[in-house]
């Protein structure tokens, strides 16, 4: 048997950034195309990464920007993913209704899609893979919360909506955003009603401290030791996180070659291990074995080297290069 492996992308404009009075267009650039002054490195680098290694990749794509911007920008984000063979699913970053000109839940606000009632959250996940369909996005199957701010409201309302997937769950986020009810095991797939749990994966990277796998969190030496963990132990499915903008710097001026280095290595390693296929939620059965699943455990060799490599990484791609 061999591990599923759900490369996902969280794909979305940056609602900070329209918070601070930028264009729709800049925007775009920055957090879609991941464009800077060396090229660009967000959804058109990762489409090309990943069909150089035979990988199939999530998108899961925001669209929610498209009550201020309208429909088209979101046909711009689908168009690119679904052209390439690689599947969109629904991701949703409420803070959008800030600036929404009609919002389908009138006044109300929030943070995460967590903090609606029931009845909202039906309307507004509704809403969103309404709009993510028109854009061209077969129906979607599964769905993430933006900032993992799910709460178990939100499993009922994808139960009601026929959304078959939920990723929301992430460890790392329990008791802050993420408020989904604690699964028995950190990583282990759960089943509720007609939706099934896939959690964020990750490792130990510390006695009892969880680091998920996301490309930027997890160096490239912890990320092969989880996923042949994962290959070794039968795990149905492996989870992995990155977003459309992660391979630049923070303040996005410039590409960080340290995140792109981890996120090709993980391409190859998964491309040559026979026990582990990046496939999508499309691919999976239609419910996953609910056994247990450890995770890898911790290696203070492995953490030492991530933290220095890190901090040399910060230095060279996240320092201002700008005279004081």
């Amino acid at each position: 048997m061999s591990t599923a492996v759900l490369i996902t992308v969280d794909t979305e404009l940056s609602a900070g950034r329209q918070g601070r009075g930028w264009s729709v267009g800049d925007n775009f650039r920055s957090s879609f195309l991941g464009r800077c002054g060396q090229g660009d490195f967000g959804v058109p680098w990762l489409l090309d990464r990943l069909d150089a290694a035979g990988a199939r990749g999530v998108f899961f794509v925001d669209p929610m920007p498209a009550l201020v911007h309208g429909d088209a920008l979101i046909a711009d984000m689908v168009g690119p993913i679904v052209d390439r063979g690689h599947e969109v699913q629904l991701h949703i970053h409420t803070e959008w209704l800030e600036w929404a000109r009609h919002s389908p839940v009138g006044e109300r606000r929030g943070r995460n899609i967590g903090d609606f009632s029931l009845e909202d959250q039906v309307v507004l996940i509704g809403y969103a893979r309404d709009v993510l369909m028109r854009a061209g996005a077969p129906a979607p199957i599964a769905f993430r919360a933006g900032n993992y701010g799910a709460d178990d409201r939100t499993i009922a309302a994808l139960d009601r909506l026929g959304i078959a997937w939920d990723t929301s769950f992430n460890a790392g986020y329990l008791g802050g955003d993420c408020t989904i009810t604690a699964l028995p095991s950190l990583v282990t797939p759960q089943q509720r009603g007609s939706v099934g749990l896939v959690p964020v994966s990750g490792i130990f990277d510390r006695p009892g401290h969880f680091r998920p796998a996301q490309v930027c969190a997890m160096s490239a030496r912890e990320m092969r030791a989880a996923l042949d963990h994962a290959a070794r132990n039968a795990h149905p499915c492996f989870t992995i996180v990155t977003h459309s903008f992660e391979m630049l710097s923070r303040d996005r001026s410039r590409p960080n070659r340290a995140v792109m280095a981890r996120f090709e290595a993980l391409c190859r390693h998964i491309a040559a291990q026979p026990a582990l296929r990046a496939e999508g939620f499309r691919d999976l059965p239609p419910m996953l074995p609910e056994q247990p699943l450890g995770l890898a455990r911790h290696s203070y060799a492995r953490t030492a080297a991530r933290v220095v490599a890190q901090v040399l990484a910060t230095w060279r791609y996240e320092r201002s290069l700008r005279p004081a």
